[in-house]
C-alpha cells in the first residue's frame, strides 16, 4: 500500500462523520427522479468545499452535475458516478443515499491528495433519475461522457460482489378502449376494456413458461375502470420486459405486445401501445477495471460474498457501459438475504453497516481511480477490452 493511498484512506476516515451526515440528509429527504434538487445541491456544495470545480445542470438536466479536479498535466479522465433519486412511496429503498455519498466521498478522498495526483482528471458525475427516468441516458445523449475514458460506481446490496449482471429493460404502456354501458341493465351493450387488460395478464402468465429463466416480465394495472356498475370503457397497464441481451429483450417485447393485441381482438377493445423511450441496456463487463477495483477492496474491508445469478435487476449504468468501460460493483450495506426495494432496506440504508460499506466503497473507488491515473496503460487495456466486445 503506497503512502499516497494510505493518506487517501486517512483523509476519508477524517470525513466519515461528514459523509454520514450527508447520507442521512439525502435519506431523510427522499426526492423522486429529476426532482432531486436538495440532494444535488448538497452533493455539489460538499464537492466544492473539497476543491472541485462544479458545473450544475449539465446536459440540460437541472439536477445533474459534474465536479472536476485536474491532476499534474495530461492523462486519462476517470468518472465516478453518483445516484440520489428515491423510489415512489417508500423512499431510499435502493440505497441511493449510500451510492451518492460513496461517489462524492471517493472524489473527496482524491481531492485531499490533489497536489500529488498524476496526470489526468477526476470527474464526479451526478446522474439523476436512475429509477426509470434514464438520467444517464440523457447525459450520454447530451455528450457529458464524451471525454471520459472509463467510469465506475457502486451499488448497495446485501453482499459485496465485484460484478452482478444487469438486464436490459423496455417499458411499455397498453391502453384499451371499449364502450361504457350499465353493468347490470345493459351489459351486452358494452365493450369491456378491463377484460382486455386482464386477458393480457393471463396471456403473459402463460407466456412466462416459454421464456428463458434469466428473462423477466412484470406489469401493473394503472387504470381498471371508473365504477363497478359501469362496463369499463378504458383500462391501462404498464409492463416491463427484461432480458440479458438486447436482441432477446426486443424479441420478448414483441411477444408481450402480441399478448395485448390478441386480448384486445378477443374482447372487441381497441389497443394503443406506447413504448417508453428510456430503454436500459445490459451491463457490459470489463474485467480490467474489475481487477483494479479488486486489488484495492480488501484493505478498506470489502470481502466478496457468494454470487447470486438469479437476482437480476436493471439500471441505466448499463447504457454507460455500452459506450465506455464501466463497472458497478455491489457493496454490502444490509444483512445477507435482505431484499432491495423493500421497507427493510430503507431502514438498513442508514444503519452502521451501510455507512461502513459506504466508507469502504469510497476508499476503494478513490484508490482504484488513483491506480488508473498513475498507470494509463490500465485505462488503455480497459478500452481495448471494451472494443473487443
Amino acid at each position: 500500500m503506497s503512502s499516497l493511498k494510505t493518506d487517501i484512506q486517512r483523509a476519508l476516515d477524517g470525513m466519515a462523520g461528514e459523509l454520514e451526515e450527508l447520507s442521512r440528509k439525502i435519506h431523510n429527504h427522499p426526492e423522486l427522479g429529476y426532482q432531486e434538487v436538495q440532494a444535488a445541491g448538497w452533493l455539489s456544495a460538499f464537492l466544492e468545499t473539497k476543491g472541485f470545480h462544479v458545473e450544475r445542470g449539465v446536459g440540460g438536466v437541472p439536477t445533474a452535475f459534474r465536479a472536476t479536479i485536474n491532476g499534474a498535466g495530461d492523462g486519462p479522465t476517470v468518472a465516478i458516478m453518483c445516484e440520489y433519486d428515491a423510489l415512489p412511496t417508500i423512499g431510499h429503498a435502493c440505497g441511493h443515499n449510500i451510492i451518492a455519498t460513496s461517489g462524492a466521498g471517493a472524489g473527496a478522498g482524491l481531492a485531499a491528495v490533489r497536489s500529488r495526483l498524476p496526470g489526468g482528471r477526476v470527474q464526479v458525475i451526478g446522474t439523476p433519475a436512475e429509477e426509470g427516468g434514464g438520467g444517464k441516458v440523457k447525459l450520454i445523449r447530451a455528450g457529458v461522457f464524451e471525454s471520459v475514458d472509463c467510469a465506475m460506481m457502486i451499488h448497495g446490496f446485501d453482499r459485496t460482489l465485484l460484478h452482478q449482471d444487469l438486464l436490459g429493460i423496455v417499458r411499455t404502456d397498453f391502453e384499451y378502449a371499449g364502450r361504457a354501458a350499465h353493468a347490470a341493465a345493459d351489459p351486452w351493450a358494452g365493450v369491456n376494456a378491463l377484460d382486455a387488460c386482464i386477458q393480457t395478464f393471463n396471456a403473459v402468465s402463460m407466456l412466462r413458461q416459454q421464456v428463458r429463466s434469466d428473462c423477466r416480465i412484470h406489469g401493473i394495472i394503472v387504470n381498471g375502470g371508473a365504477a363497478a356498475n359501469i362496463i369499463p370503457e378504458y383500462a391501462k397497464a404498464t409492463f416491463y420486459v427484461r432480458a440479458p441481451r438486447i436482441d432477446t429483450m426486443w424479441e420478448l417485447h414483441r411477444r408481450v405486445v402480441a399478448c395485448a393485441e390478441g386480448a384486445a381482438r378477443a374482447t372487441g377493445a381497441t389497443l394503443t401501445v406506447t413504448q417508453n423511450e428510456m430503454v436500459y441496456e445490459p451491463l457490459k463487463r470489463n474485467q480490467t477495471l474489475l481487477d483494479v477495483f479488486a486489488a484495492n477492496m480488501r484493505e478498506p474491508g470489502l470481502l466478496e460474498g457468494e454470487p447470486i445469478p438469479d437476482r437480476l435487476g436493471s439500471s441505466d449504468v448499463g447504457n454507460v457501459s455500452q459506450v465506455l468501460p464501466t463497472i458497478q460493483p455491489m457493496v454490502a450495506i444490509a444483512p445477507t438475504g435482505m431484499a432491495i426495494h423493500s421497507r427493510d432496506f430503507v431502514d438498513a440504508a442508514v444503519q452502521p453497516l451501510a455507512h461502513a460499506g459506504m466508507l469502504a466503497a469510497a476508499k476503494t473507488m478513490a484508490m482504484a481511480t488513483y491506480d488508473l491515473l498513475a498507470d494509463p496503460r490500465r485505462v488503455r487495456a480497459a478500452r481495448d477490452e471494451f472494443a473487443r466486445g
